[in-house]
């Protein structure tokens, strides 16, 4: 078999590179070793954890909502049919791609690639193996849960991220090891379930990428919700017993302890290795990284590679972005990577959300900045949606005003979050935002009286003194 572009992977950042190649006027063979598309995105990944996360945040406002007056029965939780809920959207969205696929003529082959050379691949499904060769071949075969060796990984209680969101029952204790944005959002979804949530994290804060004052909020709320919150932590064993799995901990502090499962969500490797790369030339590093150019090209002049596979941050709208470069470039177009910034967010409850510089690299970087932080204490909107532990901080250059980045911590914050990637993207000063008239009563406001909060001109609260 023959075909002008190869895309090996269907996740996010494939899909998008095989339908824009297409698009573009290409010949498109799209392998995946899943019979649908979408990657540990779509199926699972983000789409079921957010599914999951609404059904947690329904049950969480129920209980909340006690405080106006109104108040409802506990939830029977029928977790048959929340799975098949679950499932049902990740459906939905493999036979959307499926169709997508279809009407843009791209040829999906199942089963597992490797290369055999430069210009050739080899896709093995069971018995069958078929060769296919290419003139242009884009690598997206994205990551995995990283599985430390000393632990039971063969015992069905310790579970990664699939296994935590295949649901199949809700342990009455649950330990999360990593407080990252996926050992979090799992803690939320099992924690609304019934779980009593402990959680282990090596570092001295949970989301250490993010900075301190936009963690604060929902470290103070889970602090008086789960069991235990363990800082500056590690497990150093994991022993599997009839009653349950038994965790040790470093230092003498924490004495070991018996949970029903535990969830390991300390990151994720890439999977560059697994594709026979040196049988085609690629320069693959010790982690499995595939260094790219600005193009997202490969060191082999016809081999692309974008997602999870070139680096930090493993995140889907990042692939998306990369895939389209890739497809672009191809197809003769002068595209390159040229985005200022990388949007996170962290779906726990209070959401996370933050782009551009943090707090903790322009201290690093020696950069010379303002800031205006915002408390939700202070929002007419949030106030009225029984919430009061919310952030909004933009960071500018003290000089020219222009913002170097931006946070917020709230409902809805991976919402509102866009505004700030936009104005980044756009050059915006502070006083852009400042002037820019904003719905009220809002969340979106919060990020307009940030702005005041830098020029001086806020009336929501009082001024900052300059410094």
């Amino acid at each position: 078999m023959k075909t002008e572009v190869l895309i090996l992977g269907g996740g996010p950042g494939g899909y998008s590179a095989a339908f824009r190649a297409a698009d573009l006027g290409k010949q498109v063979t799209l392998v995946e070793r899943y019979p649908v598309l979408g990657g540990v995105c779509l199926n699972v990944g983000c789409i079921p954890s957010k599914t999951l996360l609404h059904a947690a945040a329904v049950i969480n406002e129920a209980k909340e909502v006690s405080s106006y007056g109104i108040s409802f029965n506990p939830p029977k939780i029928d977790l048959k049919k929340l799975k098949a809920t679950k499932e049902k959207v990740s459906k939905q969205l493999n036979t959307g791609l499926a169709g997508l696929a279809k009407q843009r003529n791209v040829t999906i082959i199942q089963g597992l690639g490797e290369f055999s050379s430069s210009n050739s691949m080899v896709v093995k499904n069971g018995d069958t193996r078929e060769e296919i060769e290419f003139e242009q071949a884009i690598i997206a075969v994205g990551s995995q849960a990283v599985k430390i060796p000393p632990f039971p990984n063969d015992d069905p209680r310790l579970m990664d991220s699939t296994d935590a969101l295949a649901l199949e029952d809700v342990p009455e204790k649950l330990l999360i090891i990593g407080g990252g944005i996926i050992g979090l959002e799992m803690a939320t979804v099992y924690h609304a379930l019934g779980s009593k949530i402990s959680v282990v994290e090596m570092q001295n804060q949970i989301i250490p990428g993010c900075d301190k004052d936009l963690v604060r909020p929902l470290m103070q709320k889970i602090k008086k919700s789960y069991d235990k919150i363990l800082l500056s932590t590690a497990v150093e064993s994991i022993e599997a017993l009839d009653e349950g799995l038994k965790v040790s901990f470093s230092g003498d502090k924490q004495p070991p302890e018996i949970f029903d499962k535990v969830l390991v969500a300390v990151g994720r490797r890439p999977n560059g290795h697994l594709i026979a790369a040196d049988k085609a030339g690629i320069n693959v590093d010790e982690r499995g990284f595939i260094q790219v150019d600005k193009q997202q090209r490969t060191n082999i002049d016809n081999i692309y590679a974008i997602g999870d596979v070139v680096g930090n941050p493993m995140l889907a709208h990042k692939a998306v972005h990369e895939g389209k470069i890739a497809a672009e470039v191809i197809a003769g177009h002068q595209s390159q990577w040229q985005a200022l910034t990388i949007p996170s967010v962290a779906y726990t409850d209070p959401e996370i959300a933050w782009m551009g510089l943090t707090e903790n690299e322009a201290k690093e970087q020696g950069i010379d900045y303002e800031k205006g932080a915002f408390p939700w204490a202070a929002s007419g909107r949030s106030l009225s949606m029984g919430r009061k532990e919310g952030l909004t901080k933009i960071l500018s250059d003290k000089e020219t005003g222009r913002i170097l980045g931006a946070g917020m911590t709230g409902t809805n914050a991976g919402e509102l979050i866009a505004e700030a990637v936009l104005a980044l993207e756009m050059g915006a000063c502070v006083d852009d935002i400042a002037l820019t008239v904003h719905a009220h009563p809002t969340l979106a406001e919060t990020f307009a009286f940030a702005a005041e909060m830098i020029e001086g001109t806020i009336t929501d609260l009082m001024p900052p003194k300059k410094r």
